[in-house]
C-alpha cells in the first residue's frame, strides 16, 4: 500500500534524502538517476551536455541550466505550495532569477566562485502586501536549495583506486 505524506500525516522532522549516479555517455553528455531515498521514494532520469567550448553536443542543458532552473523551480514551488496554506490567493506567479559566477583562467583548466544570486518574484494577488511578503518569507525557509546556498558547506570527494576510497582534498 502506497502512503501519501501530506501535512496532516507528516512527521515533525525528517530527512529528505536525494542520491543520483552520473553516467558518461557522450562526448560530454552525462545521463543522470537521480532518486529521492527518504521519506519517499521518486526517481527521475536528468541528462546534462555542454557546448562545443567544453567540446560537447549541447543535446541536453549544461549543468549551471539545471542550477538555475533547479532554484527558481524550488522557491516558485514553496511559494505555491505555502499560499494554499497562509490563505494567500496566487492570481498570478513569476519568477525572474539571476545567477552569477566569476570566472578565471588558470594555466589550462579554470576556477569559480559564485557571486551573486538574484531572485524578483512577481505576485499578483488581491491580498495585502504583507501577507504577500509574509508568504515569502515562508518559501524562503521552505526552500531546499536557497538554503543550502545561504549557508556555508562541506562538500567531499572521493576516488575509487584499487586500495579503496582515497580522499580528494
Amino acid at each position: 500500500m502506497i502512503v501519501h505524506i501530506t501535512l496532516d500525516n507528516a512527521p515533525d522532522r525528517a530527512v529528505v534524502a536525494f542520491t543520483c549516479r552520473g553516467r558518461a555517455t557522450g562526448k560530454m553528455r552525462n545521463e543522470l538517476d537521480v532518486r529521492m531515498v527518504e521519506p519517499l521514494e521518486e526517481r527521475f532520469t536528468l541528462a546534462t551536455d555542454e557546448g562545443p567550448f567544453h567540446g560537447g553536443d549541447a543535446s541536453a542543458p549544461p549543468p549551471l541550466a539545471l542550477f538555475i532552473g533547479g532554484l527558481t523551480g524550488c522557491i516558485m514551488t514553496q511559494i505555491r505550495a505555502f499560499a494554499k496554506r497562509l490563505g494567500v490567493t496566487l492570481n498570478e506567479l513569476q519568477v525572474d532569477a539571476r545567477v552569477e559566477w566569476d570566472w578565471a583562467k588558470a594555466d589550462r583548466v579554470y576556477e569559480t566562485a559564485p557571486k551573486s544570486f538574484h531572485l524578483d518574484i512577481l505576485i499578483d494577488s488581491n491580498d495585502p502586501a504583507d501577507a504577500q511578503l509574509e508568504l515569502i518569507k515562508a518559501a524562503k525557509k521552505g526552500c531546499f536549495i536557497e538554503q543550502t546556498l545561504g549557508q556555508s558547506n562541506v562538500i567531499t570527494h572521493r576516488m575509487k583506486t584499487e586500495a579503496g576510497w582515497v580522499a580528494v582534498e
